[in-house]
């Protein structure tokens, strides 16, 4: 796995990215050679913030934790991929096998004048609204933006309040 670790604001310590590279081998197992893993390190209103982002054929696998130490913020994020790893490992071994996601995601940050807008591209696949879910999940985000594999149409799926999902499909509103 192509690790890439990184620093926001702040001077990354050589002992911190090796802990790092260290832990992270662990998904070695999980990943193939292509996978690619990028760690973050930044300070966040007087907490130490880890975010770790795993692509690997194109499903995305992401963690962001806090704490009060840079050490414990990564052991949280790690515990925090495993879970996902372990809640999505049936539906996961078809999907890393097929190589079924096209999905990259590409983060940049865009300053403007009274909002601080991350944008994200990536090229649309179509799949279905549980892969949706699934994908939505495993990011860590409220909702998700696909094409649905039946009518190549443009939909949203999101978590809603009460726990279960919505999906939102253009239409007339009829």
């Amino acid at each position: 796995m192509k690790m890439t670790i990184s620093a926001r604001q702040m001077t990354l310590r050589d002992s911190l990215k090796d802990l790092a590279e260290k832990k992270l081998a662990k998904y070695d197992r999980f990943f193939a050679e292509e996978a690619e893993a990028q760690v973050t390190f930044s300070c966040r209103h007087d907490l130490e913030t880890v975010e770790i982002t795993i692509l690997s054929n194109g499903t995305i696998f992401r963690a962001e934790e806090g704490a009060d130490t840079f050490r414990t913020a990564l052991d949280s994020a790690m515990d925090a991929l495993d879970r996902q790893i372990r809640r999505h490992k049936t539906r996961l071994e078809k999907r890393m096998r097929s190589g079924a996601y096209a999905a990259i995601a590409d983060e940049a940050e865009t300053p403007e004048e009274e909002f601080r807008i991350r944008v994200k591209t990536y090229p649309f696949k179509p799949m279905s609204p549980e892969e949706a879910i699934m994908q939505m999940e495993l990011l860590g985000h409220q909702f998700f933006v696909f094409v649905d594999q039946d009518d190549d149409s443009t939909c949203v799926v999101y978590r809603r309040r009460d726990g279960d999902y919505g999906m939102i499909r253009p239409g007339s509103g009829d």
